[in-house]
């Protein structure tokens, strides 16, 4: 925090002002047109802020919805979904179950109170299976309600490319023209898995039948993080 400069304090007495002073004459439009700049400097960033919002939502590339599958049928993948009820709870762990098996569900830091679904109660778990968990990023409820958990993605929170991204001057994902490169790049069945600060995350299958996690950059490059 910057200390205030006591040295120069604005006296608000009023004063006679002598006629014909030049100095004063000139002074008082350059005082205006400061001020003018100081409300426009402080509107700005108001203004920003207002449409921001909206713009930093829009700008978080959504996740694609991925239909379930049986319990049974869950392998390895960076964006696949499961529906079944909940058999039990433990902390941020759910075991859902359907006719086919039960599973391990992972809901980070948000289901740490146990509140995000009640026993007995059927939901629609969708993210990462990996280890024997379904780590999750999106719980969808029966009435259709939808959570979404984990990290929102974009720029780490407190700096500059953070505050950028929050009034929508930040980097901006053209989601329509990263899945066309990606399709060019020989990979189908894409699914919008999570958001970085300049890329997204994409599950997808290669040439030979394999699922891929891929890192797919803003600029169209693309690298792929895990084969499954």
């Amino acid at each position: 925090m910057t200390t205030p400069n006591t040295d120069n304090v604005i006296d608000g007495t009023a004063r006679e002002i002598p006629p014909g002073d030049a100095r004063t004459e000139t002074a008082a439009p350059k005082s205006g047109h400061r001020r003018g700049l100081v409300v426009g400097a402080l509107a700005i960033p108001l203004a920003l802020g207002a449409v921001g919002l909206s713009l930093a939502q829009r700008g978080e590339a959504s996740l694609d919805p991925v239909a379930p599958v049986a319990i049974s049928a869950l392998a390895p993948s960076g964006a696949v979904a499961a529906k079944g009820e909940v058999a039990e709870i433990f902390g941020n762990k759910l075991i859902i179950q359907d006719g086919t098996g039960r599973a391990l569900v992972e809901t980070g830091r948000e289901g740490e109170g146990g509140t995000l679904a009640k026993k007995g109660e059927t939901i629609t778990v969708q993210g990462r299976f990996e280890n024997g968990f379904l780590h999750a990023r999106l719980l969808t409820h029966g009435d259709g309600s939808v959570v979404r958990l984990g990290p929102a993605g974009g720029p780490p929170p407190g700096g500059l490319d953070w505050a950028r991204d929050k009034v929508g001057l930040g980097p901006q994902a053209d989601v329509p023209a990263l899945t066309k490169s990606v399709e060019a790049a020989g990979y189908t069945d894409l699914r919008v898995a999570g958001r970085g600060p300049r890329h997204l995350e994409v599950a997808a299958k290669g040439s030979d039948g394999r699922e891929r996690l891929l890192h797919v950059g803003f600029d169209g490059k693309i690298r792929e993080v895990r084969a499954y």
